[in-house]
């Protein structure tokens, strides 16, 4: 059972696929990046639904903030790096430094503060490694509901009427609930 912030960090300690994917973003050293959304939300499901296998994971999202470097093939780059690594993983890499722009919205000031702003609250998270192989998660709009498998908009998504339209849309178009039938879907 996961309770907590410790319990989570285990269960992606504890596997190997996670790890192997975690040091192959950390060997491209770039500032401020973590390892994001349904890459830590789905072991989270898929542990608490006593899952066996892993669900299928569309894309590993991995996000860092360069304010120097924000030429979108400079991603593509990195991208390239990491399918050389690991060939088989559906790769998506984004310098948050540039993704307001794409979003519409105003700058991030760190990918934390990119995460804090991402749709779901249990999609939230953020998880990389130190130079100890030590798994750190971040979690700005906390781990609760996650870990309650309950599906809400972030504070930044609940504000206004056309971010909750695109926090619909994405459950619809997801089809969590079909995935992971606990889950709790509250709707904006």
């Amino acid at each position: 059972m996961l309770r907590n912030e410790d319990d989570v960090i285990k269960v992606i300690t504890d596997d190997d696929w996670m790890m192997e994917i975690l040091r192959a973003a950390k060997s491209l050293q770039l500032p401020d990046w973590w390892i994001c959304a349904g890459f830590v939300r789905s072991k989270i499901w898929d542990t608490l639904h006593g899952f066996t296998d892993r669900t299928n994971t569309p894309d590993v999202d991995v996000i860092y903030f360069d304010k120097e470097n924000i030429d979108e093939s400079t991603e593509k780059f990195f991208e390239e790096e990491l399918r050389s690594l690991i060939p088989n993983i559906p790769w998506s890499v984004k310098n948050e430094a540039r993704m307001h722009v794409v979003n519409n919205i105003p700058p991030y000031t760190s990918a934390v503060d990119a995460i804090s702003k991402f749709p779901e609250t249990a999609t939230a998270l953020g998880v990389k490694i130190d130079d100890k192989d030590n798994v750190i998660l971040t979690a700005p709009c906390g781990i609760e509901d996650v870990l309650n498998m309950e599906l809400k908009p972030t504070k930044f998504f609940a504000e206004k009427k056309e971010r909750i339209v695109i926090f619909e849309e994405r459950i619809v178009k997801k089809n969590w609930k079909a995935i992971w039938p606990m889950i709790k879907v509250y709707r904006g």
